[in-house]
């Protein structure tokens, strides 16, 4: 259900946009603070409320992947670690981890770094992504571990190929950033 939600929170957003610059004729927006500056005068769209529906929407949306992560960390702190921790602290273990070194990035760096810091943290997510996929791949095809439930040949291809590609763009792109 949360994904569903998720989902439409970041189509709403991407529909809002495309609808905005479309109908104004911005094709050229690069960041999150022109694309704020862009949609609060339009009226046709969402009247004087675009602006506000555009925050709201990124807050729910970084609400619910925020959600997602508790919920893993709990998963794995319950199944894997077998460590019981109460609900609330968790969450606001969490949250703290998601939130902290955001607002001190906004606070060190000023307002105006709040795109580069958005940018910098999917590069971050991208680069972490093979070192999640690895261990995961190869337990889902454990036959061991997963019992009937493994994943078969054609998956598991499917799976370390998604995972060769991935850990070949991020390749690329450290040698881009390196070069």
């Amino acid at each position: 259900m949360l994904r569903v939600v998720a989902a439409f929170v970041n189509a709403a957003i991407l529909v809002l946009a495309g609808s905005a610059f479309h109908a104004t004729g911005q094709t050229a927006v690069t960041d999150i603070e022109q694309a704020h500056r862009l949609i609060a005068p339009i009226a046709p769209i969402a009247g004087g409320a675009a602006a506000l529906l555009f925050g709201v929407a990124l807050l729910a949306s970084g609400q619910s992947s925020t959600l997602t992560g508790t919920i893993a960390g709990q998963v794995i702190m319950d199944g894997f670690l077998q460590m019981k921790i109460p609900c609330y602290q968790c969450r606001l273990i969490t949250r703290g981890l998601a939130l902290v070194p955001a607002l001190i990035g906004v606070l060190w760096l000023g307002d105006g770094a709040v795109g580069k810091l958005l940018v910098w943290s999917q590069v971050l997510l991208s680069l972490q992504l093979p070192f999640a996929m690895w261990p995961l791949i190869r337990s889902v095809s454990d036959r061991g571990v997963m019992g009937s439930h493994a994943i078969d040949k054609p998956m598991q291809v499917l799976a370390w190929t998604l995972f060769a590609v991935i850990t070949g763009m991020n390749l690329l792109l450290i040698s881009g950033v390196a070069g």
